[in-house]
């Protein structure tokens, strides 16, 4: 929001010692609102708001970069070859050998990690929660979030990035996508921001929903179902919506870097020892099938 309406940071405001555009302190009490009443409103209000939301963000913003490769066709071999030149050619063992791979392996996982969930143990949470006829089929069916999430969205948006060479100006977070969305479609470079904006703002929004049904979950399981440690809790994540914009990029990534490694780690270890039973099941239901 900020990129789009106030890139420059002209309009800003004084608030804990440091100086913030007006857009971040709007944005971040409209969003502390919006999500304060879909969470206080329960579970089966976020589910409802997140089964709209989802699927038309997911659409959009996949058409829009489907048409940046479309308009750019040709050079998406050369694309193909800089990413997998920048992996493991010479300019890798050049950019400080195993040191750099380590870097580039230890982002790499970060990030797939965030945006799939895969071995974090949090997206079955979700999927405990579906309406199935059998365990194995349901699982079947939360593995497509990982195709969906990582090999379909998350390639898109890497091509994209590539193709227009936006990833190599100098910029951060969403800055990057957004002066690739600029550089590849035949629009003017405002309404290129703002459709980018609406896809990013609809993912993030329903994001913080989602974590907070995980969080709630675990809690009412920790709690024997006490909905009053619930309540306080729902009140406290509000409160962290509405500090969290005025957090750096580099912070908001370290934290959830650290807390999604405490997550997966003995999940990890959970995954292993449970690997004969999830074997055993799946071979149950294909023989069934």
């Amino acid at each position: 929001m900020n990129n789009f309406f106030d890139a420059d940071n002209a309009m800003t405001v004084n608030l804990f010692g440091e100086s913030y555009s007006w857009t971040v302190v709007i944005t971040g009490i409209i969003l502390t609102v919006c999500v304060g009443l879909v969470i206080i409103g329960g579970l089966k209000r976020i589910a409802k708001v997140a089964e709209i939301i989802v699927p038309f963000m997911a659409v959009l913003y996949v058409v829009f970069a489907l048409l940046v490769l479309i308009f750019n066709l040709g050079k998406i071999p050369a694309a193909i070859v800089e990413i997998v030149q920048s992996a493991f050619g010479m300019r890798a063992a050049a950019g400080g050998a195993l040191g750099a791979m380590i870097m580039a392996m230890q982002k790499g996982i970060a990030r797939g990690i965030f945006s799939n969930e895969a071995g974090l143990g949090s997206a079955p949470i979700a999927a405990a929660a579906a309406q199935t006829d059998d365990p194995v089929r349901q699982g079947l069916i939360s593995m497509m979030g990982t195709v969906i999430d990582t090999l379909v969205i998350c390639t898109l948006t890497g091509l994209t990035i590539v193709i227009t060479g936006a990833w190599d100006m100098g910029l951060e977070g969403v800055a990057v996508t957004t002066k690739a969305f600029q550089l590849g479609l035949p629009i003017p470079a405002t309404v290129a921001s703002f459709v980018l904006m609406v896809c990013l703002v609809f993912f993030a929004f329903t994001t913080i929903l989602g974590w907070d049904y995980y969080s709630e979950r675990c809690l009412e399981y920790l709690t024997d179902g006490n909905m009053t440690v619930v309540n306080v809790y729902r009140w406290l994540y509000i409160l962290a919506i509405f500090i969290g914009p005025y957090m750096t990029v580099a912070a908001v990534w370290t934290i959830a870097d650290i807390f999604n490694g405490l997550m997966a780690l003995p999940n990890l270890v959970a995954l292993v020892a449970l690997s004969g039973v999830t074997v055993a099941e799946v071979k149950r239901y294909l023989d069934k099938n």
